[in-house]
């Protein structure tokens, strides 16, 4: 099993071919490819056994990992309450995340 970290939005994801995960929104149209560079790391195992294992520096180079845009949408809405006591002050408002949900087909080193 081959396993990559990658970086997209800021944040790392740990993926292998076949996962379907939600990242930060991503201006791309459904069902469409998409390769991610920033690969931090790639792990490839076959049991207990270790076949494949890279470091990047910050990135390995060399390695993408390929995906497909499965769906562009928007999550729950959260209530977010600002408040000062002894002021009269009160502000809510709420807030409902972009997101971009894709699918993981391969990782290439």
């Amino acid at each position: 099993m081959q396993y990559a970290i990658i970086k997209t939005g800021g944040k790392q994801y740990k993926v292998k071919a076949g996962d379907i995960i939600k990242i930060e929104k991503i201006e791309t149209n459904e069902n469409q490819e998409i390769v991610f560079d920033d690969v931090l790391l790639v792990f490839d195992e076959e049991g207990q056994e270790v076949k494949h294992f890279a470091i990047g520096k910050p990135v390995v180079k060399n390695a993408k990992v390929k995906a497909k845009v499965i769906e562009q949408g928007r999550d729950k809405k959260i209530t977010v309450i600002k408040y000062k006591p002894k002021v009269r002050y009160k502000k809510k408002y709420g807030h409902r995340q972009p997101y971009t949900k894709v699918e993981i087909l391969e990782i290439t080193t």
